[in-house]
C-alpha cells in the first residue's frame, strides 16, 4: 500500500519547492512595485536557470549591476528551488506517484543523462557529486547531480549537502570570474551573449515541443 504523497520524503520536498516558489513570486511581486526593470532581470535569470544555464543567470546579474552577494544568493536560491522540483519529480515519477506523461518523458531524459555520468562518479561518492555539480560543463549541474546521488542510493542529507555546496561553490566562482572580466574587459558582453546562445540552441526544439504539449493538455 502506497504512502500518501506528503508522507514521502519526495512529497515533502515537492511541498518545500512549492513554498520556495511562492516566496519567490511574492518577493518578485513586491520588488517589482519598487524597481520593475531590476525585477525583469531577476525573472530572466530564473528562466535562464530553467533552461540550464548557470553561467547565463549569473552573467545577467553581473551585467545589470547586482552586487556579488545578491547575485550569489539569488542564483543559489533559484537552483535549489529547481532541484526540489526535479529531484522530487524524478523520484515520484519512477515510483508511479506522478503519472503525467510529459513529466515522465522529461524525467526519462534526465535519467539518461544521469546514467551516462553515473559510472564516473560512483567510486568517488560525496566528493564526486560535489565536483560534478561544481564543474562548468554542459552536462553537469545540481539537477543531474542530485539524480545521480539518488541512483547511487546516497542518503538525502549527503546527496543534498554535496549538491548544495557544489552549487554554492560554482556560483561564487562564476560570479567573481564574471566580475573580474566585467571590470577589465568590455568583451564580457560578447562572451556572455555567446554562452546564452550556445546554451539555448540545443533546447529550442524541446522548448517548442513542451509548449505545444502543454497547450494540448
Amino acid at each position: 500500500m502506497k504512502q500518501k504523497l506528503l508522507q514521502t520524503v519526495e512529497g515533502r520536498l515537492l511541498l518545500t519547492g512549492s513554498i520556495l516558489s511562492l516566496v519567490l513570486v511574492i518577493s518578485l511581486g513586491i520588488y517589482g512595485s519598487i524597481d520593475f526593470s531590476a525585477t525583469k532581470i531577476l525573472f530572466l535569470v530564473l528562466v535562464t536557470h530553467i533552461v540550464g544555464s548557470r553561467a547565463g543567470g549569473i552573467g545577467l546579474c553581473i551585467l545589470n549591476g547586482f552586487s556579488p552577494f545578491t547575485t550569489i544568493a539569488y542564483n543559489f536560491y533559484v537552483e535549489i528551488l529547481i532541484v526540489c522540483f526535479t529531484y522530487s519529480g524524478f523520484v515520484l515519477s519512477t515510483t508511479n506517484y506522478l503519472k503525467i506523461e510529459w513529466i515522465k518523458r522529461f524525467m526519462d531524459q534526465l535519467a539518461q543523462k544521469a546514467l551516462e555520468q553515473k559510472e564516473k562518479i560512483q567510486s568517488y561518492g560525496w566528493i564526486g557529486i560535489f565536483l560534478f555539480v561544481m564543474a562548468p560543463l554542459p552536462v553537469t549541474g545540481p539537477v543531474v547531480g542530485s539524480i545521480i546521488g539518488y541512483m547511487l542510493r546516497m542518503s538525502l542529507f549527503r546527496n543534498f549537502t554535496a549538491t548544495a555546496l557544489g552549487t554554492l561553490t560554482a556560483n561564487i566562482a562564476w560570479c567573481y570570474g564574471f566580475e573580474f572580466l566585467e571590470q577589465r574587459f568590455h568583451m564580457i558582453q560578447y562572451v556572455f551573449g555567446a554562452i546564452v546562445v550556445i546554451v539555448m540552441i540545443p533546447y529550442l526544439k524541446q522548448i517548442k515541443k513542451f509548449i505545444a504539449e502543454y497547450k494540448k493538455s
